[in-house]
């Protein structure tokens, strides 16, 4: 099903969740991309990827809402590596690739304790899982 009207603007009933919470640009560059994967492979889990893909390279997953990054590029090794058989673990859209400070940065917004003295895997995985937590109460 098209996730973009007529206009080329994101229906929001067709969106996850989690774009519905985030601003327009994230929303139409999540529609675009699927709705392109959806003519090209078909609907279905690779044109969510795809979409997803698209989305990642531009924004990061913080809480239950993707905000704008501030540096465009893959969020993680498996976006990096790309295609249909990419390689490496995905962050589920948090920007593995961000410095320290900025992980730090998220994890106070997410209100991680000990977050201090983490390393910066264990600030994606804390990250990650805090994300998962806040998706699913704001369901």
């Amino acid at each position: 099903m098209p996730k973009t009207a007529k206009s080329g603007a994101a229906k929001k009933s067709e969106l996850p969740s989690t774009l519905r919470k985030s601003d327009a640009k994230a929303q139409r560059t999540f529609a675009k991309a699927h709705d392109a994967a959806a003519k090209e492979y078909g609907e279905g889990e690779r044109a969510h990827r795809v979409a997803y893909s698209a989305l990642k390279h531009s924004y990061e997953k913080v809480g239950d809402h993707w905000e704008p990054k501030d540096e465009k590029g893959p969020s993680d090794d498996r976006a990096r590596s790309g295609g249909p058989h990419a390689k490496g673990k995905t962050a589920e859209g948090v920007n593995a690739n961000a410095s320290k400070k900025h992980l730090l940065d998220v994890a106070r917004r997410l209100d991680i304790p000990g977050r201090s003295s983490m390393t910066k895997d264990d600030l994606v995985s804390a990250i990650e899982k805090a994300n998962r937590r806040e998706s699913a109460r704001n369901r």
